[in-house]
């Protein structure tokens, strides 16, 4: 699959994967396989980056799961690893379609702000030193979460850098980098 599909295209290419009543969590996996680690990343630190991130131990849940994940990445795999169990699941084609049909509008709107650029950002080994930040950022949240919504710093650093990877925009990535100093910046003054 092309590295440079628009988030648009991601969600066709997944629809043209639904071509049984029911689809495994796998073929799904397998389709976003160029976009790698960066949508798996996002929802974790999404949760944490939303009000949700107020719920004492979702913090550092969601930092954790930033850490296994992100680290996957920063040692030079290609895609994350999936159990065996989890790639079996199915999801009904009706459901995956509806889904993504509901999705396309944000898509194109995505597209529009986040498109591959500064993409040499976005491409190893930059892009393992940044998911090796991102599993740093994972981990600080944890002692973060002491504060009120203080992770949410290295939530949103852990986000622009998804952002960034899922979209080959390199731009988004230097604005990761600039939260995560903040973030560290931060856990040094505590």
């Amino acid at each position: 699959m092309n590295d440079a599909m628009s988030v648009h295209d991601v969600l066709q290419r997944l629809q043209q994967e639904a071509e049984a009543d029911n689809v495994a969590v796998g073929t799904l996996f397998d389709a976003l396989n160029s976009r790698g680690f960066g949508p798996l990343l996002l929802a974790p630190a999404l949760i944490a980056l939303l009000p949700t991130g107020g719920i004492p131990g979702v913090p550092s849940l969601c930092g954790v799961l930033i850490f296994l994940i992100a680290i996957q990445g920063s040692m030079g795999d290609r895609s994350p690893w999936v159990p065996q169990r989890l790639r079996r699941l199915t999801v009904s084609r009706e459901r995956l379609v509806s889904a993504t049909e509901r999705a396309k509008p944000v898509a194109r709107r995505l597209d529009c702000w986040f498109r591959p650029r500064l993409t040499v950002l976005t491409q190893a080994p930059v892009s393992q030193v940044v998911a090796l930040l991102c599993a740093v950022s994972g981990l600080a949240m944890i002692p973060l979460e002491l504060l009120p919504f203080a992770s949410s710093i290295p939530a949103l650093a852990v986000t622009l850098a998804a952002i960034g990877m899922s979209t080959r925009d390199g731009a988004m990535v230097v604005l990761a980098g600039l939260a995560i100093a903040g973030g560290a910046s931060v856990l040094i003054l505590i």
